[in-house]
């Protein structure tokens, strides 16, 4: 029996340039996560998840609420498509798989589709999991580098979801992590430069989010097509973003949260003004406010659904989770996630 899991994550600055050969800073949270268990079997059998892959309802009313809110995708997907990018990787690299079967099961506690990585920790998680029912050795029959690449194309390549590396790279190395996805290095090797920071160096964060969001890819497809189709304003924007994160990552070293909150606010303000108050939405909106009227730094997490926030004056830390839960949001003083005590 193989368990296997992956940790929600937090993109703290940088993000979205992650898609766009930029740098980004991002944290595995213990908050949330995601967990597959594998075992051996005749045939190979994937379960849907009882809740997330429901196949039985009560009636109309409750099938057309359960896509209403949460739409026609569930994980079980996710599933296929991994095994089948996962064979597909080995066999390109001739690394042989023995020929055996599995049983593989997935469970998560990730709020889903509000930007804490919640689609690429179930694959992650698989990747791990196959990885070791199949004896694919890291370092050896693969460099950890390349598995971020591998969990991406599961969604980009089989699903049609629009993501960046950002994600896969945290939740495969683990803690807080500096991303420089320089397109000259990507090109030549298939994959960024990725280091860890000191997590102990991060401010106290907390996160806010929403019931439901949305798929990510939808909300990234305007600003995408500008990118590829020249925008000045938009490639100019990304290359801003990836200023901030080097920026972000001075400040960490040096012990200055102040600047590093300053940081979190840029990149907010600049995200706002390349997608606009409609991508935006008001309830995404109305989370950064609340962290700003009580002096606290606020981004979003990941596409939207989602903020973290930065707030120093300990004082003030109950009466910023009060008032978010009063408006109807989650709150979660986030953990970051210590990869040396794996």
């Amino acid at each position: 029996m193989i368990h296997s899991s992956a940790h929600a994550r937090v993109g703290l600055v940088g993000n979205p340039s992650d898609m766009y050969f930029g740098k980004t800073i991002a944290a595995a949270v213990t908050n949330f996560s995601a967990r597959v268990t594998l075992w051996q079997s005749p045939s190979i059998e994937l379960k849907p998840h009882p809740v997330n892959d429901p196949f039985a309802f009560d009636g109309l009313g409750q099938l057309t609420e359960k896509v209403r809110v949460e739409g026609y995708y569930g994980g079980v997907r996710l599933l296929f498509a991994t095994c089948k990018k996962f064979y597909e990787f080995c066999r390109d690299r001739d690394v042989a798989l023995p020929d055996r079967n599995f049983t593989l099961s997935y469970d998560t506690t990730i709020p889903r589709q509000v930007g804490l990585g919640g689609s690429s920790a179930i694959i992650t998680a698989t990747v791990r999991a196959l990885m070791e029912f199949y004896g694919v050795r890291p370092h050896v029959d693969v460099q950890l580098a390349e598995l971020p690449s591998l969990v991406l194309s599961v969604e980009t390549e089989e699903l049609g979801i629009t993501a960046g590396l950002q994600d896969r790279v945290v939740q495969t190395y683990g803690g807080t992590v500096f991303m420089d996805f320089d397109e000259p290095t990507m090109i030549a090797q298939g994959h960024g430069t990725y280091s860890r920071l000191d997590s102990a160096s991060l401010p106290p964060l907390f996160l806010a989010y929403t019931a439901i969001g949305s798929e990510s890819g939808k909300v990234h497809n305007d600003v995408r097509y500008r990118y590829e189709s020249g925008d000045a304003e938009v490639i100019a924007a990304m290359r801003e973003f990836a200023t901030y994160a080097v920026a972000a990552r001075d400040a960490l070293g040096a012990g200055d949260h102040t600047r590093f909150g300053a940081i979190m606010d840029q990149n907010f303000d600049l995200r706002r003004r390349i997608y606009g108050d409609k991508a935006i939405g008001d309830r995404d909106m109305e989370m950064v406010d609340i962290a700003r009227r009580n002096g606290c730094a606020a981004k979003f997490s990941g596409s939207q659904g989602a903020v973290v926030g930065m707030c120093l004056d300990r004082s003030l830390r109950a009466h910023v989770r009060d008032e978010y839960l009063a408006r109807g949001f989650q709150f979660a003083e986030l953990a970051v996630h210590d990869p040396d005590a794996d």
